[in-house]
C-alpha cells in the first residue's frame, strides 16, 4: 500500500509542477504546432489555461487527504460527484456507473506567471476487495483522463464553434465530452496531433452553461471513430424509450419543480416508487437532459417539464404511446419485414385505427399524443392560402378532415377570427374536439361532422388533410383524395401536412417515421414527387410547399387546371 500510494503521490507532484510552469501562450503551440499567429492570438485572448488534469486511485478519502497534503495541495471543498469520467470509465471497462464512486477536486496552484490555477484531481475510490485494481492498472498505463483544460472566457455558441473548428484544423480530433449538473458546465474533450509536443494526449474546452445541443454535434464526430461505443449506445434506444414513458406514466415530472430540486425519497412517496429504484432512473434521465441531480435532490430541466400533464405543449401522452401500444408492436417488426403483415395488426388482431376506437382511454390517449407534435403546427396559420381566405370578403371557411381533437383548427381560428371551421373526425375524436375548441372559445365558429373520407362535406374553401395520407397505401390515398376533390369548389385550397422524405437520403424525421408507420398502421412516408403523382391521379396538383419544423411541410394543393394563385 505505501509503494503504490508513493507512486500516485509522484504522478500527482508531477502534474502539480506542470501547471506551475505554464502559461497559455506558451502552451497552446506546445499542444497544437500547426496555429498559425492570428489564431494563436485569437485563441490566447478567448482561452486560458485552467489546469491539468489527473485520475488517482485511493482506498478511501483519508489516503486522498495524505496524498494532496504530501504535494502541498488544499482542496477548497470536499470532493463532488464526476459524471463525466464516471460515464467514461463505465462505458471504457463495461462496468455499471453506479458502481464507480469518481469524485473531483480542484486545489489551486499558482502559476510562475502569477495566474491563479488548478490541478484538477479525478479519484476513484478503489477499496481492497472491490475487483476494481484492473481498472485502476489499465488506467494508469494509459493515461486517458490525463489531460490540460482551457476555460473559454465567452461562452458564445458561435465563439465555441469557432473554436472547434480551429482545433481541428490543427490535427486535434473529438475524444468525448459531457454535461456536468453538478456544476452547471459542458466539456469538450480532444484528442491532440501526433506532433504535439507535451506528454498530454487531450485537451479540455471547459464552457460555463449548458451548451447540450452543440456537444451533441462534437459527440457524433467522436463516435464516428468509435463503432463498438456507437453501436452499442444504438442498442439501448429501447431502454431511453422505456425510461421516458415510466417517468412519465409514474407523472414524476408533475412531482418535480424546475426551479428546486426535490429529495428523491420526497418524490417516491409522491409517485409510490421505491426511492432506490427511483433514483437510479432518474440519474439515467440526467444523462437524456430530462433532469439533473445536486445535493438539495433532483430538479426537473425544460426538456423533462414536456413530459408534465399540465404542460402547455405537453408531450406526456406521446411517450406513453411510444412506451406502450407501439413499443410492443416495434418488437414484432421482424415479422413485419420478413411477412409484410402490418406488426400492430399482427399482435392485436386488427388495425389500430379500429382497435382504438374500441377503447376510450386509449383513443384519447392516442388523439393527445397526435396534439402533442402540436410544434409541427407552428408556421401552418400563416399560409398564404389561409391568409387569403381571411381576406374573403364574404368570409371563408376552413374544412379539417380526420382533423383529431383540434388542436390545429383551433390554431387556424384563433389566427383568422373571420373564418369559420368544419372538423370532421370518428364520434369519439369530435366529442374530444368539441371541448377542446369550446375551452378555446372558438366552439361557435366551427361545425362538427361525424363520419368517414367519403363524408368530406363541400363547398369549402380550404381543406386541410394533416397527417393523413402517411397512414395508408397508395390506392386509399388516391379514394381519399378523390373524395376531397369531388368536395372542392374550382378556387378552393387543399393544404396536406405530411412529413416528406429526402430525395438525396439525407438524414430525416421522416426516414424514422417511414419504418413507424410500416410497423404500426401500414401506412409510408414518400417524397415530394410521390405525392405529386398521387395528386395527379385524383385530378389534383401540387402548386407549392413550405418547409415546417419536425421535417414537415405544407403541400399546397389545388385542382387540375385551376389557377395557381
Amino acid at each position: 500500500m505505501i509503494t503504490t500510494l508513493s507512486g500516485e503521490t509522484s504522478r500527482l507532484r508531477t502534474t502539480v509542477e506542470f501547471v506551475r510552469e505554464q502559461d497559455t501562450a506558451t502552451l497552446l503551440p506546445l499542444l497544437l504546432p500547426g496555429l498559425d499567429g492570428p489564431e494563436l492570438r485569437a485563441l490566447v485572448e478567448r482561452c486560458r489555461f485552467s489546469h491539468a488534469a489527473l485520475l488517482v486511485f485511493p482506498s478511501d478519502e483519508a489516503e486522498l487527504t495524505a496524498m494532496l497534503g504530501d504535494c502541498g495541495l488544499v482542496a477548497p471543498a470536499p470532493p463532488r460527484p464526476s459524471v463525466v469520467v464516471r460515464d467514461r470509465l463505465a462505458l471504457r471497462h463495461r462496468r455499471r456507473a453506479a458502481d464507480l464512486d469518481v469524485r473531483i477536486l480542484r486545489p489551486a496552484v499558482t502559476g510562475a506567471d502569477g495566474a491563479r490555477r488548478t490541478v484538477e484531481v479525478f479519484a476513484l475510490t478503489v477499496p481492497p476487495g472491490s475487483g476494481l485494481d484492473g481498472v485502476a492498472a489499465h488506467e494508469r498505463e494509459q493515461q486517458h483522463e490525463a489531460h490540460v483544460a482551457f476555460d473559454v472566457t465567452a461562452p458564445d455558441p458561435l465563439l465555441l464553434r469557432g473554436l472547434c473548428a480551429t482545433l481541428a484544423r490543427c490535427g486535434a480530433t473529438p475524444d468525448g465530452g459531457g454535461y456536468n449538473p453538478h456544476e452547471n458546465g459542458t466539456v469538450f474533450y480532444f484528442g491532440l496531433p501526433v506532433e504535439a509536443k507535451v506528454g498530454y494526449r487531450r485537451v479540455e474546452l471547459y464552457v460555463p452553461g449548458d451548451h447540450r445541443d452543440l456537444l451533441a454535434a462534437h459527440l457524433d464526430e467522436h463516435r464516428a471513430g468509435q463503432p463498438a461505443e456507437t453501436l452499442l449506445r444504438l442498442m439501448t434506444g429501447a431502454w431511453t424509450t422505456q425510461a421516458l414513458a415510466v417517468f412519465a406514466e409514474l407523472r414524476v415530472p408533475d412531482a418535480m419543480d424546475t426551479g428546486r430540486g426535490v429529495p428523491v425519497g420526497e418524490l417516491a412517496r409522491e409517485v409510490g416508487a421505491r426511492p432506490e429504484n427511483l433514483a437510479k432512473l432518474l440519474r439515467y434521465l440526467a444523462m437524456l437532459g430530462a433532469v439533473t441531480e445536486g445535493r438539495d435532490g433532483f430538479r426537473l430541466t425544460a426538456r423533462g417539464a414536456l413530459l408534465r400533464a399540465d404542460a402547455p405543449a405537453s408531450m406526456r401522452a406521446l411517450a406513453l404511446m411510444y412506451g406502450g401500444p407501439f413499443y410492443r408492436s416495434f418488437g414484432a417488426l421482424g415479422h413485419t419485414v420478413r411477412t409484410g403483415e402490418v406488426a400492430f395488426e399482427h399482435l392485436f388482431g386488427e388495425h389500430h385505427f379500429g382497435h382504438f376506437a374500441r377503447d376510450p382511454e386509449l383513443a384519447e390517449l392516442f388523439d393527445r399524443s397526435m396534439a402533442a407534435g402540436a410544434a409541427m403546427f407552428d408556421p401552418v396559420p400563416t399560409h398564404a392560402a389561409l391568409a387569403a381566405a381571411a381576406e374573403a370578403p364574404a368570409g371563408a371557411t376552413v374544412v379539417d378532415i380526420a382533423g383529431g381533437n383540434g388542436e390545429l383548427l383551433g390554431r387556424v381560428l384563433a389566427a383568422h377570427p373571420r373564418l369559420r371551421g368544419v372538423l370532421l373526425e370518428r364520434p369519439h375524436a369530435v366529442a374530444a374536439a368539441r371541448r377542446r375548441l369550446a375551452e378555446a372559445g372558438l366552439g361557435a365558429r366551427c361545425d362538427f361532422l361525424t363520419g368517414d373520407f367519403a363524408d368530406v362535406p363541400a363547398g369549402g374553401d380550404v381543406y386541410v388533410l394533416s397527417r393523413v395520407l402517411h397512414d395508408w397505401e397508395d390506392e386509399r390515398c388516391r379514394e381519399i383524395l378523390r373524395h376531397c376533390a369531388r368536395a372542392m369548389p374550382g378556387h378552393a385550397d387543399l393544404l396536406v401536412v405530411e412529413r416528406l422524405l429526402p430525395a438525396d437520403g439525407s438524414v430525416s424525421l421522416a426516414t424514422a417515421w417511414d419504418l413507424h408507420m410500416m410497423c404500426n398502421v401500414g401506412g409510408r412516408e414518400r417524397q415530394a414527387a410521390h405525392y405529386e403523382r398521387l395528386f395527379a391521379d385524383a385530378g389534383l396538383a401540387l402548386v407549392g410547399r413550405t418547409p415546417l419544423p419536425l421535417d414537415g411541410h405544407v403541400l399546397h394543393v389545388r385542382k387540375a387546371g385551376a389557377p395557381s394563385v
